[in-house]
């Protein structure tokens, strides 16, 4: 991008992050739900943190922080930056106000853009800003991802917005065949993307199919009613545990009572069985799998399949956050609607180098215990996603818009079926 066109996109991020908290109360931005999601006020300020930390700090002349203790209160994980305050006590700071967070946007705002009217840092300058506004649509998932589950837990059951509307109905589920062989992952070129990308490698793959779309509400639902919550043999080991120890019975948001409902960011709402099955843990997604004689695919296996296509779906510019249904044939939903579980571990490629400096802390550090997801959301804001990009969560985690698509080996595939 060119100056120009970075400042016109910085402030078209900066502005969908005070968009989405817009329709919301002071209360409800304070609020923490549990120590893996945080305020939306923190989102603000951490988001407007990293680019007075890591680019006004640097090139701002005579650089004068908004507030000294900003620096502690809204540092993430980096270390290298120096003391953070508690993830877990992110929704104590009733201080500062939301509007003392919003004024400290507006402030940082107002000093980019004088900096980059000057580009006095050059391509450096531009690249850490490009990052910082990726770093920052990241968080507008999470702003929206982090709100729903503090709404969830709200005997009101409060809305964020309107009821997703009815689905059509989803097209039958088939298979899409893949030759496999020697194919090249990870990121190209010179087009923006996040350290955890590349290098740009080869992997082999057997033979293999991909379902077409992701497993719908009415699937999975079939899989409850087959008693696949109580059937230890469909689990793996530590997802037994931590299904015993949850007691779940369900996915994060469903509802059971004389009828199935669902809670949604447009409150709750009647299950709709057309609609892709979201917020599953890896536990929940590997059980489905193996109880349909199928598995989750490798990344390779996705970023494969997805190579070629559009990067088009439904993502957060509808509106609409909640995914939705298929309703044509061929292979649909790689992109946007649900971000979808992935048997690949988070690990480095071959060759992987991270960035110099507390930026290299970004990605790199993760690289444990954690599995790969692709495809983006109906949450991910648009433009933000590559057919490379690597998303990771612990297996536990399902307040993310996560899905299934299930693969099998091609090898395995019955004469006929």
């Amino acid at each position: 991008m060119t100056p120009d066109e970075i400042s016109a996109h910085y402030r078209l991020v900066r502005n969908g992050s005070v968009e989405l908290s817009a329709p919301l109360s002071a209360e409800d931005c304070c609020v923490q739900s549990m120590p893996d999601a945080s305020p939306v006020k923190w989102h603000l300020a951490h988001t407007t943190w990293f680019f007075e930390t890591f680019i006004l700090e640097r090139w701002e002349p005579r650089f004068r922080p908004f507030h000294e203790a900003f620096r502690v209160l809204y540092n993430s994980y980096y270390n290298a930056v120096g003391d953070r305050h508690p993830r877990p006590q992110r929704g104590l700071l009733t201080q500062p106000t939301l509007a003392v967070v919003l004024a400290y946007r507006a402030d940082v705002d107002r000093r980019m853009a004088m900096l980059l009217a000057e580009a006095e840092g050059g391509a450096e300058l531009l690249a850490l800003v490009a990052l910082g506004l990726q770093h920052e649509q990241q968080h507008q998932e999470l702003i929206l991802t982090d709100l729903k589950h503090l709404f969830s837990l709200n005997p009101l059951a409060p809305a964020y917005g309107p009821p997703p509307p009815a689905a059509a109905a989803a097209a039958a589920l088939d298979w899409r065949a893949f030759a496999g062989g020697v194919v090249a992952i990870g990121h190209a070129g010179r087009d923006f993307c996040f350290d955890n990308e590349t290098p740009h490698h080869r992997v082999f793959l057997e033979p293999y199919e991909l379902a077409s779309r992701l497993v719908s509400n009415g699937e999975f639902l079939r899989f409850i009613e087959a008693g696949g919550y109580a059937d230890p043999t469909h689990w793996l080991a530590e997802g037994w545990d931590w299904r015993l120890t949850n007691d779940r019975q369900h996915p994060l948001y469903w509802r059971h009572g004389h009828d199935w409902q669902e809670f949604t960011l447009g409150g709750l709402v009647p299950l709709d069985c057309q609609r892709p099955v979201v917020h599953v843990s890896y536990y929940e997604a590997d059980a489905y799998a193996r109880w349909a004689a199928a598995r989750l695919p490798t990344e390779a296996e996705w970023e494969n399949a997805a190579a070629d296509l559009p990067v088009a779906g439904h993502f957060a510019g509808r509106r609409q956050y909640h995914p939705s249904a298929a309703t044509t044939g061929g292979l649909q939903q790689l992109f946007g609607d649900a971000w979808e579980w992935t048997c690949s571990s988070y690990a480095p490629y071959p060759g992987f180098r991270p960035g110099a400096g507390a930026v290299g802390e970004y990605n790199g550090k993760f690289m444990v215990n954690q599995y790969v997801l692709r495809g983006g959301s109906c949450a991910t804001p648009e433009g933000h996603l590559r057919a490379t990009y690597r998303n990771f969560f612990p297996a536990a985690a399902c307040w993310q818009f996560s899905s299934i698509r299930l693969a099998r080996d091609a090898d395995a595939v019955e004469p006929g079926a």
